[in-house]
């Protein structure tokens, strides 16, 4: 089935107890492992994989006919990244798979190299992180966000820049935050610094901050803009890691969102998003990662994905936005499709002031 989807270097081992020796051989970027097997039960192949992946993300897609929610809990509580229940469905097997193995990728780009820069200990990252949060030494840029009908502005994405430069990047600067138990209050300190800017934002805009999980449940238990602002407000929920529980992040929204914010779903087409995390989600807006819109004109694939996101949202309300548009014909290829808004570079890089 994967092999017919386009991926390549599929190996099977049928039985359990040749896994940990098969391992080192196969180097595998995913495992796909069934839990109950003769022999060596699912749990206890789990544990094998794992030690073999130590300091590595190496992700683990459970496929098994058991659908109680022990056998889930379990599974994702043991270090499983994802869950699949058979009778198997070959549209959402191939989402789950690709998805994980673009998480896989981007822990690779992000995770530093040993062998170019000298390994930096937690008590000296945790040092760093405690300077950015302790002096506010971080800025926003905005990237404006296109309606293609008109090609005006609809809104603008806030970004996080650093006084100080990061091997990785800004993302770097989050990842380690998280490492070291930080990386809550870093995001609320980069959407607070993005959103006093929303005043002098022109009045039709809206303003869209980035959060993950954790800090969206941080809503609760600070205010996130003045009641007034919150129709102008976006928080996108980045979705680099399961969501396990809709209703909480529901509840610690709801107050915002009654007074007119919006949530959106971001990096459809990578990290662990899919039709039923948009369904539990209920997103006001849908974004289209730049993962999908690179692959548009090539992929028919891509394209069937887009399209079928596009009708998924006009039937529930929710409006797409397509990130890392950088051609014409990417931009064209989109307003076919009927997608409504975008950004990217081909549309205006992100910068400090809001043009």
């Amino acid at each position: 089935m994967l092999g017919n989807e386009g991926l390549h270097r599929i190996a099977g081992v049928r039985d359990s107890r040749e896994v940990q020796a098969r391992l080192p051989i196969i180097q595998p970027d995913l495992v796909l492992l069934d839990l109950h097997m003769p022999h060596l039960d699912g749990k206890a192949v789990l544990r094998q994989v794992l030690h073999y992946a130590a300091g590595t993300y190496l992700p683990v897609l459970v496929l098994t006919a058991d659908a109680s929610r022990h056998a889930r809990e379990t599974a994702l509580a043991n270090g499983a990244r994802d869950f699949l229940t058979k009778p198997i469905d070959l549209t959402e097997t191939t989402l789950r798979v690709a998805n994980l193995l673009e998480t896989r990728q981007l822990y690779n780009t992000l995770r530093p190299n040993p062998a170019s820069a000298e390994v930096t200990s937690t008590g000296e990252m945790r040092e760093r992180i405690d300077s950015v949060l302790d002096q506010a030494s971080l800025h926003p840029v905005f990237q404006r966000i296109a309606d293609l009908a008109d090609l005006t502005t609809v809104g603008y994405e806030a970004l996080a820049r650093f006084d100080e430069p990061h091997e990785r990047g800004p993302a770097g600067w989050f990842a380690d935050a998280f490492t070291v138990g930080r990386g809550v209050e870093l995001e609320w300190l980069a959407a607070q610094a993005a959103l006093a800017s929303l005043p002098s934002m022109p009045a039709e805009c809206f303003l869209a901050v980035n959060m993950s999980p954790a800090t969206i449940l941080h809503v609760q238990e600070a205010q996130l803009c003045d009641p007034d602002l919150c129709p102008r407000v976006v928080v996108e929920l980045t979705e680099h890691v399961p969501i396990e529980d809709y209703a909480v992040v529901h509840a610690a929204f709801d107050e915002v969102r009654r007074h007119g914010a919006r949530l959106a779903a971001d990096d459809l087409g990578a990290g662990y998003a899919g039709f039923r995390h948009l369904i539990a989600l209920e997103p006001d807006i849908i974004k289209l990662d730049i993962s999908l819109v690179s692959s548009i004109i090539p992929n028919r694939g891509a394209r069937a994905l887009a399209r079928a996101l596009v009708a998924f949202a006009t039937d529930v309300g929710a409006t797409i936005v397509a990130e890392g548009v950088e051609t014409a014909d990417e931009l064209q290829a989109l307003v076919d499709l009927g997608v409504p808004w975008a950004q990217g570079y081909h549309l205006g890089r992100p910068g400090s002031v809001f043009s």
